[in-house]
């Protein structure tokens, strides 16, 4: 699932009429969840999260940055935060399935809404800034709201977006893209808060000020203090003594957690405490967190075992939570801590069905879920058997120049595993679609031109689900053949039939991919996607005849 996070800041803190306000344009956006709204008195600002698909997120900020501009008034304002607008500040950051630059389309085309509709300045800061002086958040809003109509007036300050105009009511509104920040702490069995400062002082890229052989600290030619960098980019950190844990802890802002993991810095945290005769007992995750940062940990301490990474989510989450001791100051819930979970409904998911409830469901006179859904669980099967056949050769004597080839099959065969699972509810999501589609009315010509449009797009959804199903299953009956070759012999028969259900995933997938191409318009739509279908069949058949030609010559050796 494609989602993003957006986190508006509004200045307002006090008003709780105003903020509901501006949360209900939020959280009445479909395909929208508002996760948290957090309003501060001193400062009079109020910072709101919230997820959702991109398109909808990019929606739901327009709206709160529309009422935002209605109910509050910059001219009256007053708060300790430093501020340059009713809407302050607003970034996309990528959650899972998007890219960056994704993000930043989103910031720009926001932008551009924002300047041309609402009459307000804006200005792109952080992965969607347009100058390298406007990257920095501080820069644009150096003077404040009070200069900005100066800041308007100089060339050097035109906004990315809207007029050079002064907004006396909005103010103006800063708005990018950035990666995902990560709060959070590291536990030590010391209530010192000077040791985890000097553990903080070396994990951070900031590091500390650099001292001559006198223990002086050194001075450039401007007066200003060298500084001696820290172990990791993208961090930030401090120690600090927290009184209701009893504990000194390591105090870390991850920035950008891809270039610096949680793992990696958690790890380093520890031989460091170890060095100053301290021992980390545990951290602690302030807010939410990306799944894929638990990912990366529990793929990290596996392989630490000499194991194979290609495991199922929940069971590298499990092993995450435990390694990092995520549960050492207050109980760790995957539900409520990982951001995607907060957006999944397993309500009505196919494939958190049992097997008995699935066959059930099938079995009615529905047509959804049907051959579409039961192609793409035959592609999760074929993935989870090749996974299967990977993991139960790693490590194993006799098979040590296979293992970096099959501890990498196991990983993708669990990410293929997950896609056709999904596609397992896309496929019966996009048949009712069509379903719906068709029960638009049609009394005029613009209702029936309206119908035949939704119609078509809907009918072209159903067809690429499947699509994508076909396109997998190349790479599913791959993952089978080497399994096949390179995998454990006692498991043999295992890759076998993981080579025949991703042969049937794809063929099913064909024949569903052709079944509704009659009903689509687009004669170039139609053309490509047949061309492309066909030649992925013959593909798919060719393989599947080298993995039953391995299967059958090795079990004849036996």
């Amino acid at each position: 699932m494609k989602l993003v996070e957006c986190v508006p800041n509004f200045s307002e803190g006090r008003d709780r009429d105003k903020i509901n306000a501006i949360t209900r344009e939020i959280a009445a956006t479909p395909q929208v969840k508002l996760l948290d709204v957090d309003p501060g008195d001193t400062t009079h600002r109020t910072v709101v999260t919230f997820i959702g698909t991109p398109e909808a997120v990019k929606e739901a900020a327009f709206k709160a940055i529309r009422k935002a501009a209605e109910v509050i008034d910059m001219r009256t304002h007053k708060g300790a935060h430093s501020r340059i607008g009713a809407t302050d500040v607003c970034p996309f950051v990528p959650v899972s399935g998007v890219t960056m630059e994704e993000c930043v389309r989103l910031a720009n085309e926001l932008g551009e809404r924002v300047g041309r509709e609402l009459g307000i300045p804006v200005y792109l800061y952080e992965e969607a800034a347009k100058s390298p002086e406007r990257r920095n958040l501080a820069n644009i809003r150096v003077g404040e709201y009070e200069g900005l109509a100066d800041k308007l007036a100089r060339p050097e300050w035109a906004p990315d977006y809207g007029a050079p105009v002064f907004n006396a009511k909005a103010g103006a509104t800063v708005i990018g893209a950035r990666e995902f920040l990560i709060a959070y702490n590291i536990n030590l069995n010391t209530r010192d808060r000077k040791l985890a400062h000097e553990i903080a002082v070396d994990l951070r890229e900031m590091g500390r000020p650099k001292k001559d052989k006198d223990g002086k600290v050194v001075k450039d030619a401007s007066g200003t203090t060298v500084m001696t960098p820290g172990k990791f980019k993208s961090i930030k950190a401090v120690g600090w003594y927290i009184e209701d844990y009893g504990t000194a802890q390591l105090s870390i802002n991850f920035t950008n957690y891809m270039i610096s993991p949680v793992h990696l810095v958690f790890d380093e945290a520890c031989r460091l405490a170890e060095k100053l005769g301290l021992r980390v007992t545990g951290s602690e995750r302030v807010g939410l967190i990306p799944m894929e940062a638990l990912l990366m940990a529990g793929r990290h301490y596996l392989e630490k075992q000499g194991k194979s990474a290609g495991w199922p989510e929940e069971e590298l989450i499990r092993v995450a939570v435990r390694s990092l001791g995520l549960n050492d100051v207050a109980p760790f819930d995957a539900r409520k801590k990982i951001i995607e979970y907060q957006f999944a409904d397993a309500s009505g998911s196919l494939a958190e069905l049992n097997l008995r409830a699935f066959a059930n469901e099938l079995s009615t006179d529905s047509p959804a879920p049907g051959g579409g859904s039961v192609a793409a669980l035959c592609g999760a099967l074929s993935a989870a058997l090749s996974s299967m056949v990977a993991n139960l050769t790693v490590g194993k004597k006799g098979y040590e120049k296979a293992q970096k080839e099959l501890k990498a099959l196991a990983v993708r065969a669990q990410k293929l595993k997950d896609e056709m699972l999904r596609a397992v509810d896309l496929d019966s999501a996009a048949f009712n679609k069509v379903m719906d589609a068709f029960k638009l009315p049609k009394g005029t010509e613009a209702q029936k031109a309206e119908r035949d449009k939704a119609v078509e797009a809907a009918t072209k959804e159903a067809t690429l689900v499947p699509f994508q199903v076909l396109e997998a299953s190349i790479a599913l009956m791959k993952m089978a053949k080497k399994a096949a070759i390179k995998g454990n012999k006692n498991s043999l028969s295992d890759a076998g039939v993981a080579g025949l259900a991703a042969q049937a995933a794809g063929e099913g997938a064909y024949f569903n991919v052709r079944i509704n191409l009659p009903g689509i318009q687009d004669a170039e739509f139609k053309s490509r996607i047949k061309k492309q279908a066909v030649s992925l069949k013959k593909k798919l058949c060719k393989l599947g005849d080298e993995v039953r030609a391995v299967v059958e010559r090795d079990l004849r050796k036996s």
